[in-house]
Order: structure tokens, then sequence, then C-alpha cells
């Protein structure tokens, strides 16, 4: 797989963590107030869609649990007003290795979202990619800032929609674990060490990691090394046109370890934290009444979901803060899942449509866990004030933003699980004070998979 190299990725974040500091300083209070929904739960149709009665659709995605469960709402709601059937197909990381499987085998899906750049850029070099057609890129022209529409495109050309965005620049707290320990929400780096080591000391670790699953320790790294490093270099890392052995990398990872090599903070300890996945990393943060796993949990507004299995409340028992700033500027990094189609149908061309539409994104909207790129939903779908700001920040923000630093990258190192970055990093978790190793590492993989 190629690189996703071009200039569309290197967008700026000032904006949006400006924004989404005022917006997240408001975590108590009517949180939980209920927007006002439109009479019988829907709106009326935004977005004309043809009529598919008989025909059948394959839709793939690396989601599962709930978030699987909220996007098949979308799903159904397309089948309503199409007559389609549509199915949802569990996939694995990485996917364009899944896909491959599919294609090989004659049987691909109609559609798929896809979690990587690198991703989006290996479906159009193995000619898998349909360009999306003219009802679909109407509405993205309609919705989209230009920034998200040019994350959907390779070598000028519109494959795909951005249909769910992130803001992985977030950490998550259980307020009473907080307020057990009279501790407040950290603004820098600094102060983030020191609250965890009084909320370590009051009996509660302070952060549950998901050091099984790698990609989230790829995000610590990338809110650390934005912040310390400054856009710049971040941009320059991304495309590898610097090393992992540069010393921006070193100081990064060192502060990681500032972290990472404490393990009274981390729930479980080293072997808990990478024996922890990514759901039970935040489920264990607001369970357990006044003895929670742990205090903090580091993760994008996505976590959301997974509060929601628990019975803890946003905006009461769950509450959250921006990433601490480690230089100068708080960081704020997104992600997002990209939907393309994979069968020149005309079923995948409505999808693709349907999924540009505020329609679509509405209904996972009022779920929770979810935020769109699309100016055109409206925020009162949004099921809490936390969320509401979170969406309202990305919108306001425009083309502000930077994109997550491994999904920039070939799958190979960003995006596959137990090698490249993902290992490495989960390396460096059981051993913080290996730095010099784990830059060895990540450049030796890094050059293999960027080719260069």
């Amino acid at each position: 797989m190629r690189k996703h190299g071009t200039g569309r990725t290197h967008l700026r974040w000032a904006a949006l963590a400006a924004a989404g500091a005022l917006a997240l300083t408001a975590c108590g209070g009517d949180a939980e107030k209920e927007p006002q929904a439109p009479q019988g739960g829907t709106a009326a149709p935004g977005v004309e869609l043809p009529r598919l009665d008989g025909e059948k659709l394959q839709v793939a995605a690396v989601w599962t649990g709930p978030e699987q469960e909220n996007f098949t709402k979308v799903l159904k709601e397309f089948e309503k007003r199409t007559g389609a059937s549509v199915t949802f197909v569990p996939a694995q990381d990485p996917i364009v290795t899944f896909l491959g499987s599919k294609i090989a085998g004659g049987a691909p899906p109609d559609v798929a979202l896809l979690p990587q750049v690198g991703a989006l850029a290996a479906a159009v070099q193995n000619k898998w990619a349909q360009p999306v057609g003219p009802q679909a890129q109407a509405q993205l022209d309609k919705n989209y800032s230009a920034g998200w529409k040019s994350l959907g495109a390779v070598g000028g050309t519109q494959y795909g929609v951005y249909y769910k965005a992130a803001n992985k620049s977030l950490i998550w707290y259980n307020a009473k674990a907080f307020e057990a320990a009279g501790v407040k929400p950290p603004k820098t780096w600094k102060e983030l060490i020191t609250a965890a080591d009084t909320l370590s000391a009051s009996g509660t670790p302070a952060v549950s990691v998901a050091g099984a699953d790698g990609w989230t320790l790829t995000d610590w790294f990338e809110n650390i090394y934005l912040s310390q490093a400054g856009p710049e270099k971040y941009d320059r890392l991304a495309k590898h046109e610097i090393k992992w052995t540069d010393d921006s990398v070193k100081q990064a990872l060192t502060t990681l370890g500032e972290l990472f090599g404490r393990a009274d903070f981390l729930a479980g300890g080293t072997s808990g934290a990478l024996a922890t996945e990514f759901p039970k990393s935040v489920t264990q943060t607001f369970t357990g009444g006044d003895r929670p796993a742990a205090a903090m949990v580091f993760e994008g507004d996505f976590v959301a979901v997974n509060i929601g299995q628990t019975e803890a409340k946003i905006g009461e028992d769950a509450l959250v803060f921006p990433f601490p700033a480690v230089g100068a500027k708080a960081p704020v990094v997104s992600g997002g899942d990209v939907a393309v189609a994979l069968k020149p149908s005309k079923g995948a061309q409505a999808l693709l449509t349907f999924l540009a539409s505020a329609d679509a994104a509405q209904i996972q909207a009022r779920e929770g866990g979810f935020v769109s790129p699309n100016k055109a939903v409206d925020p009162a779908a949004y099921p809490n004030d936390i969320q509401r700001g979170i969406a309202e920040a990305l919108i306001a923000a425009g083309d502000d933003f930077r994109f997550d630093m491994s999904d920039q990258a070939p799958a190979a190192f960003g995006g596959t699980p137990g090698a490249g970055e993902w290992k490495a990093l989960q390396d460096f978790l059981a051993n913080p004070s290996d730095v010099a190793g784990t830059q060895a590492k990540l450049e030796a993989d890094a050059a293999k998979a960027y080719g260069n």
C-alpha cells in the first residue's frame, strides 16, 4: 500500500482546540437535558433516494457492539426508504486485508467503511473503489467542508464519504473519584501527572489504558507529539519525511513514559493495561461505585457509546476534559470512517448518497457516541450537551484540523494488530524505559512500510 501523502491531510487544529476547550468546560449542570426531538422521532426526509425493491446490499465495517447496533438503525432506515435489503458484514483489522480476501473470493461488499486514510488510498490503488456518483457528490458539496471532502478524494477524484468523525483528544473521568481525591481536571501534562499521583495515592489507579488494542497507544503518542513537537513536524513524521529516530520522537516517548512508567498509575498495573481491550478500559472506569478500577480513560468522543453500557450518566458521573497541553498548545487529533462503494451498482451509490446526507447522520447522532463532520446535522440531534459541544466544535473548525497520524500511514505500519506501530507501542508500554529500542523498531517498520 502506498502512503496517503497529499497536502489535504495536513490541516490545522488550533480553532477546534479552542472551541473544544470552551465546549467541554460545561461538563455538569444540565448536560443531560434532552433536546427537543422532531415530532414522531424523525424529521421529514431531506434527501431523495431511488426505489431499490429486491436489491440486496452488503456493508462492511470494523464496528462491533453498540456502535454496530447504532449503525444498523441507519441501514434499517435506508431499507425503509428504498426497499433494498442491507446486511452488515463485520470486518477485521486490517480492513484492507479483509476486503482483499473478499474480493479475491469474488464476493466483495457493496460498500465498506474504512477507518484509515491509507486504506482508502489502497482501495483506489488496487482498483477496488468506485468514484462517487453525482447524487452523492451533490450531498457532499452541500453538507461538507472542503477539508473533509478532500480526505475522501484520491488523485483529485472523489471516492469516499466521511460518514463518521472523531475527536481523539479527550480524557473522560469518573466524577466521584476526582471528588474523593480532591483533584480537578488538569490543563497541562505536568498537572496531569500530579493529578495521577494524587489519585493513585488515594487508592484509585489514575488511568485505564487499553493496551491490548494498539491503536489506542498510537493516539496517546500522537496527542503528545502534536502538542510537544508542533504541527509541522507532525505532518513530516506522518509522511515519514523525518525518521522515528528523530529527537522529537524521543522527547514524546520520554514524556509518555512518565505516565506508562508508573505501574501504580495504571488500572491492573502494567500487565493489566496490556491485557485490557478498549471497551473494558471504559466500562471499568465507570463501574465499581466509589472504587472504580481507574479514575480516567483516554479516547475520543465515541467513549460515550461504552459509557452507555454502564449505569453512569454522561454529564453527571462521567465528565470529560481536553487532552492537556504538553507544549504551548493543547492538541486535538481527529479520526474518521469513510464510506466507499466497491461495486458499480445503483444501490451502492444510493447508500453513499444517504450516508452523505444529514438524514443518516442524525439517526446515529441521537444514539450517542457519534460525531458527524456533516455541517447540516441539527445539533439538537445529539443526546446531551457534551456530545453537542464536541460536534459543534468540529463543525466550527471547518478545515482547521489534523488527522490521526497512524491512520494516514500504510496499514502495515499504522493499522495492523500485532505489527508495526501498534506492536512497538505495546512493547513500549511493557518497558517504557526502552525509548531508544522503541524508536529503532518504529523506524525499521516505518521504512519497510513506506518504502523509503
